[in-house]
């Protein structure tokens, strides 16, 4: 199958792309943005590298039709699991949080929780491919990001917010001006995942309470999240003070046991080397 055939976009206004892996029918199947800039740009994750994303964008003319030099751009991984940062390898210049710089330089299919199966794939992107075969190759990012890092597109920045819990170099991309948030897995339109191996409940809490802050400074009016549909400032403040609300002891405990749970089945699981 050709990475023409493998993804599908469409066009979400104001220079940016949102882009899918058609033939990934599962709940982790990840949104990827592609954010048009004046002298640089974006891609925000780049889903599983099954196919070749590049490939796909350049084909499609998502960075223009070649009659201009075209901009550098930059993959930015939200966080390093594997439905997120799979296709990171396949781009000249990568960013990810410094906490999550060494397990995607290394490889680490335990930090990126790889975790797939065939039955999620519903098209082979390759004959004789099978999920077992599947792992997030390493790649050295060229772009070690920490909180309040800007990047500059030209005519807009993105400002690097590091919110942990449902990983530890999770971070979320705010564009202030136009009052967009990139919020990755911390916040989308669905139930916040806090137990896997390195998420932590008290860190997710302050990042909701984050959240809650910028939404109250009415600096968010849209998410484009890293699964399911974008939303507004008002469902982002729900979503993060549901949250809140709910992460007491009980809730810790809970999901202390899971985590052990997902560590073990994941250990067990030891995928082998990506196709």
């Amino acid at each position: 199958m050709s990475a023409a055939d493998w993804y599908a976009h469409k066009s979400v206004g104001d220079g940016i792309y949102w882009i899918q892996e058609r033939f990934y029918q599962s709940g982790n199947r990840a949104n990827i943005w592609l954010v048009r800039g004046s002298h640089q740009d974006v891609l925000v994750d780049a889903g599983l590298g099954l196919r070749s994303l590049p490939e796909y964008i350049h084909a499609k003319g998502l960075l223009g039709d070649g009659s201009r030099r075209r901009n550098p751009l930059l993959a930015i991984g939200t966080h390093v699991h594997f439905d997120h940062a799979g296709g990171l390898h396949q781009f000249q210049q990568v960013g990810v949080h410094k906490a999550e710089v060494e397990a995607l330089a290394s490889g680490d299919n335990f930090e990126t929780v790889t975790w797939l199966s065939d039955r999620e794939i519903v098209e082979s992107p390759a004959p004789g491919w099978r999920a077992r075969q599947y792992g997030v190759k390493a790649v050295q990012p060229t772009h070690i990001l920490q909180e309040g890092d800007v990047i500059d597109l030209g005519d807009r920045q993105l400002t690097v917010l590091h919110m942990p819990g449902h990983s530890r170099g999770s971070i979320c991309l705010h564009d202030r001006e136009r009052k967009q948030l990139f919020s990755g897995d911390v916040a989308y339109d669905g139930a916040m995942i806090d137990w896997l191996p390195y998420s932590h409940v008290g860190d997710y809490v302050q990042s909701c309470r984050r959240l809650l802050e910028l939404v109250d400074q009415e600096q968010v009016e849209q998410v484009l999240p890293g699964h399911f549909n974008t939303f507004g400032g008002k469902q982002l403040h729900r979503l993060a003070s549901s949250y809140i609300s709910r992460a007491g002891a009980c809730h810790r405990f809970s999901a202390g046991a899971v985590k052990a749970v997902a560590s073990v089945a994941l250990r067990a699981s030891n995928p082998r080397s990506a196709c």
